[in-house]
């Protein structure tokens, strides 16, 4: 496995999840994020002390932008040949199995993966045992 390519540090401006106005108070409500559309809302008159928005302010740095904390960058891999596209590009990017691939295939996956010195996220997973 070989080492991620030298990066600057990746800073997150806003590491928690924007949820939605009110949402904590009702079930109904869904946390994931909408614009407050009232005409009397104070989260979108942005009034100090109330939930902040999301902007395009809170965008990461495209150098950092999709970095998983190992410096590398998720490529969905689904057979064997998918992994020999990473070859050239083992500092770059790193494998990540997908869901719906059998156990019999991970394994190939990941015995391909290691002689090609790409590192796999979840290499781990459907491959042990039950015993």
């Amino acid at each position: 496995m070989v080492a991620a390519k030298k990066h600057i540090r990746i800073v997150k401006k806003h590491p928690k999840r924007f949820n939605r106005h009110q949402s904590h108070n009702y079930m109904c409500v869904d946390p994931s994020w909408r614009k407050p559309k009232g005409i009397d809302n104070r989260v979108r008159r942005r009034f100090k002390g109330q939930a902040v928005m999301p902007s395009i302010g809170f965008g990461s740095n495209k150098k950092t932008r999709h970095l998983m904390p190992s410096g590398h960058k998720a490529f969905l891999v689904h057979n064997t040949r998918d992994v020999d596209l990473l070859l050239m590009h083992n500092k770059t990017f790193a494998a990540e199995i997908g869901h719906a691939v059998s156990s019999r295939k991970r394994v190939e996956i990941v015995a391909k993966a290691k002689q090609l010195g790409v590192k796999v996220t979840n290499a781990k997973a459907r491959v042990t045992t039950e015993s």
